[in-house]
């Protein structure tokens, strides 16, 4: 019986991996009735994570009051997968861009309902808790999920407060003691697709703010806020990240969660590899299809195709890449597993009417594809 696994990331404004996921499994059962097929839906680390990790892997999703972007009521969520052993958070659940509309302000939005996440989800025992950054509407280096999960921090008169992306300069002690207690010895993985140090002109306010509503007086402020804030946490945590890559990802908080939280920053496709036990997947596969959107050379840095087919190397499994776009200098991919790239573009024709066809044209790219496998 052949097995075959599907682990595409999704086609970013046109296809949800889970979709992606359902057409290719469709048109697999289509020429091979009895096949096994393994489906890995894949979020990036923002909007839909937690969703991604619990289609593929199963577990259960728990709902909570929490504090939203500007410290409204909302209800929060995340996952707990692995029997209950290991929560998933996606940032976005509390301190997401889509939840700000037009109110875009990056200097007064506060990551604390993502906190209170993390709280929870160690009071129920977990033992590894998975942040997913990405989506975020904020810029307070993590610092508002800090104070969420029990870090009291203090102005430079020791009243206490929350720090915000516009004061992160007024913090002036960093008491952690009530997050030891609250934690313990959780393991904290971060998902990070980024390599942003935390601040200057590649790091989290001049890359990341103007879509999250800076204008450039306040991209340089911000900037100058995270400055503060690693000095701060140099002096205070004895932790420097200013030049750690991917620090800068989500507002800073890359950085935050390693200060605060111990936690190490993993590419994405990595941490989701990892927790849905794809090597042990992988075993007595034939195929796996995996895709995204565009392949260029930046994918080659290890997003979804090059992380899955690295691991398919391993075990001498063919990796094909059913792709929106080809770029430019992916040769390179091969080398890392990649047996074949497609594309599901049929004709030549703006963005804006492919969308409206994609789900189509990937039927129809797996059905000439599998019509190929058959006759080999």
């Amino acid at each position: 019986m052949k097995k075959f696994i599907l682990i595409p990331d999704s086609f970013k404004g046109t296809m949800d991996s889970a979709e992606i996921c359902s057409i290719m499994e469709k048109q697999i059962h289509t020429y091979y009735p009895e096949a096994q097929v393994v489906s890995i839906p894949v979020a990036d680390g923002g909007e839909g994570s937690v969703d991604s990790y619990l289609a593929a892997v199963g577990g259960q999703k728990v709902s909570i009051p929490a504090k939203g972007p500007y410290m409204e009521d909302i209800q929060g969520f995340y996952g707990l997968i692995d029997g209950g052993k290991t929560a998933v958070i996606e940032m976005a659940a509390c301190a997401g861009l889509p939840m700000v509309g037009d109110k875009l302000n990056p200097g007064k939005t506060t990551t604390f309902g993502v906190g209170q996440l993390i709280a929870d989800a160690a009071g129920r025992g977990c033992t590894k808790i998975i942040v997913c950054l990405g989506g975020s509407a904020t810029n307070d280096f993590g610092a508002g999920a800090a104070a969420g999960a029990g870090v009291r921090f203090y102005d430079h008169s020791g009243k206490e407060f929350i720090p915000l992306g516009e004061t992160l300069d007024q913090i002036g002690r960093i008491d952690t003691s009530g997050l030891r207690t609250a934690l313990g010895s959780i393991e904290f993985v971060t998902m990070c697709d980024i390599d942003n140090p935390l601040y200057g002109p590649t790091g989290a306010a001049h890359v990341f703010g103007p879509q999250k509503g800076a204008d450039p007086a306040m991209v340089e402020f911000l900037d100058n806020q995270l400055r503060a804030v690693s000095e701060t946490v140099k002096r205070e945590l004895k932790t420097d990240v200013a030049e750690l890559p991917g620090a800068g990802a989500a507002g800073g908080m890359g950085g935050g969660m390693v200060a605060f939280f111990g936690s190490r920053l993993q590419m994405g496709i990595e941490t989701v590899l990892d927790a849905v036990h794809f090597d042990r997947i992988l075993q007595g596969a034939d195929v796996v299809f995996t895709g995204e959107g565009k392949i260029d050379f930046q994918s080659l840095r290890g997003k979804v195709v090059i992380g899955v087919a690295r691991r398919a190397k391993k075990q001498n499994v063919p990796v094909i890449a059913i792709v929106g776009d080809i770029g430019d200098n992916i040769e390179g991919a091969y080398d890392e597993g990649v047996s074949a790239v497609f594309s599901i573009n049929r004709v030549a024709l703006p963005y804006k009417e492919l969308r409206s066809r994609s789900k189509n044209d990937l039927a129809l790219t797996m059905d000439n594809l599998l019509r190929f496998i058959r006759i080999k």
